[in-house]
Parts: structure tokens; sequence; C-alpha cells
């Protein structure tokens, strides 16, 4: 399985860090993309983060799942990002693949008209103008093949919940354990 963890100036780093460590722990190969010019980004609280790609750089239909971290500023970069915009409905209408988004990161897909229908959660205050019967509270929410999680605080469980869907359960429990995660 193989994952794109979408960067853009302003990102959350907990939001980017926790679940990618959980999701690599459990054989997730994950693939850090900059939807900036440059690889190198500029996270929020002024931590730098080093890109694995360039968006310019990388087929996003070669991936399995693509995860969207919060972060006020990364969502505005990751809502500008036109390749982003356009492989995302072909990820949400495949049950075989996965998308996962955090805290503001839902805001995207609902910018882009991809919650209809959907269970799913952000953080609070953030889910102004989601379609009636969306947001669900906080927490961790998977919907069929969308994981969503409210913020930061959750950001190992969401990379878990992730983990599960892609590597399974098994999977999912040995690495929570390992990590003295308790679900």
């Amino acid at each position: 399985m193989k994952l794109a963890m979408m960067l853009g100036e302003g990102c959350e780093p907990l939001e980017v860090v926790a679940p990618v460590d959980a999701l690599r722990r459990g054989g997730v190969e994950v693939v850090l993309v900059s939807v900036m010019p440059e690889r190198a980004v500029m996270a929020a609280q002024g931590i730098r983060m080093q890109a694995d790609a360039t968006i310019g750089e990388t087929d996003l239909m070669a991936f399995d799942a693509i995860c969207l971290p919060g972060g006020e500023g990364g969502v505005a970069n990751l809502k500008a990002c036109a390749k982003l915009e356009e492989v995302l409905p072909a990820f949400m209408d495949d049950d075989a693949r996965t998308v996962m988004s955090i805290c503001a990161g839902p805001t995207v897909l609902n910018a882009w008209g991809l919650l209809t229908g959907r269970a799913a959660t952000c953080y609070p205050g953030c889910e102004e103008g989601f379609p009636e019967g969306t947001y669900q509270g906080q927490g961790v929410i998977t919907d069929g093949n969308l994981i969503t999680a409210s913020g930061p605080g959750y950001g190992l469980a969401f990379g878990i919940a992730g983990l599960r869907r892609l590597a399974g359960d098994e999977v999912a429990r040995k690495v929570a354990a390992d990590m003295l995660f308790q679900e």
C-alpha cells in the first residue's frame, strides 16, 4: 500500500508526523508530497518539513491513498492545488482507494463537493457549510473509504485508523500495542 501525505505551507506538523509514523510502522509506503513549488515546506509553529517530492513530480493516481492534514495555511494551499482537486473525486468514488483528512483538512473535500452523503468530522467550527448530517462530532470517523479526525490530539488514533484500513486489523493492533497506544 502506498499513501501520499500532502503538505502545504502552514500544515499542522502533528497531523503529518503522527499518522506517518503509525502508517510506516505498519508497512505502508508513505510519500510526503509538497503542493508548493519546492520540497521544503514551512509547517505551522515554524517547523520546517522536507517532502519527498513536489506535486509536479508525482502521479497521484499511482497511490492507494491520499491524506490531507489540517492547519489553516496548509488547507488554503491544498485548496489551491488544481492537481489535487482533479484526482480527489476519483479517490472518493473508488472503494479500493482511501482518503484520510484531519482537522481543517475535510474543508478541502467539502469545498469540492465531496462530502455529500458521507459521515465525517473536522476541527470544531470548521463544519460550517458541511452537508446536513455529515458532521459527526469530535473523534475519528470512518465512513467506507473516508477517514476523518478532529484535530492534532487525534493524530495517532487517525494514523491507526488509516493503518487498519490499509493493512488490516492485526497490523493496526500490533502497531498500536507496540506504541503503547490504547484504542
